[in-house]
């Protein structure tokens, strides 16, 4: 039985759009896979594990000479109102302090005149030196903050030993002045050489400094004993001596704190166990 054309015509037309619809989902599915894995590249942000592999490589590539350099640029200081060398106000204000009383010790005023010194160094001296050796403990720097602590301890010491003795604070009679001032001296000779031994391990400007200091409190003491201004006026030249070494320091500290290098401070006479 033969077919009339329209229903050939209907059964061609139908395979044609079977056939069609089939290639376009074998194109789709076969498309899918392939679009699936090809995703887009992410670049490496600067805290990805890739960053974090290539700097050890990049720190092995650095000199040695330079190894401390940028561990010192990587790692954060510290920062704040600690910050800082507590000598930078320390030594200035132990040399106005010096200067002051190697002034008064030379004859630079009369004898009714060696309070001259005290506003300096009540005001200047021990308060200086007073919030140095807290800033130092507060660093940590134990050796610091003890130079610094006994310091201020004897000028603020010397300055109560002047103002209660011109004006009687303390009951002491005229007959017992010279004992009072020899007691002063002797019990800070004492201090100063303990601290002069007990600090042998610091620089050598350092240990030059304590020496002095106890020279001219040892001439001193001479000097008030035996009623000898030679004695005193060699005092305030040792005075001087141990101003211009603190001046010395205050300039490597001051090079340091402006960007600039250290001065050589001496090697120490002790070494620091290894």
């Amino acid at each position: 039985m033969s077919r009339s054309p329209r229903s050939v015509w209907r059964s061609r037309t139908h395979r044609e759009r079977a056939a069609t619809s089939q290639s376009s989902s074998s194109s789709a599915s076969s498309s899918a896979p392939s679009s699936s894995t090809q995703q887009p590249s992410v670049p490496a942000q600067p805290g990805s594990p890739e960053t974090s592999q290539r700097i050890p490589e990049e720190q092995r590539a650095v000199p040695e000479a330079q190894r401390a350099l940028v561990e010192a640029e990587a790692t954060p200081g510290l920062r704040g109102p600690l910050a800082g060398d507590p000598l930078s106000l320390g030594l200035p204000s132990f040399i106005a302090g010096s200067v002051a009383l190697g002034m008064v010790l030379v004859g630079f005023v009369s004898p009714l005149g060696v309070g001259a010194s005290l506003p300096i160094i009540l005001a200047a001296t021990a308060a200086g030196l007073f919030i140095s050796a807290v800033w130092a403990m507060g660093l940590g720097q134990s050796a610091v903050a003890l130079v610094l602590g006994v310091f201020a301890g004897f000028w603020l010491s010397y300055a109560f030993l002047l103002l209660g003795l011109m004006h009687g604070w303390f009951g002491i009679g005229v007959l017992d002045l010279r004992a009072t001032q020899e007691l002063f001296l002797t019990v800070w000779i004492v201090i100063i050489s303990m601290l002069t031994l007990a600090t042998l391990r610091l620089a050598m400007a350092f240990t030059v400094v304590l020496f002095l200091v106890d020279v001219a409190l040892i001439f001193v003491l001479v000097g008030v004993a035996n009623a000898s201004t030679n004695w005193l006026r060699a005092g305030g030249s040792v005075a001087f001596a141990f101003a211009t070494v603190g001046i010395y320091i205050f300039f490597g500290t001051a090079s340091v704190a402006t960007g600039g290098k250290a001065l050589p401070l001496g090697r120490p006479l002790l070494r620091a166990r290894a």
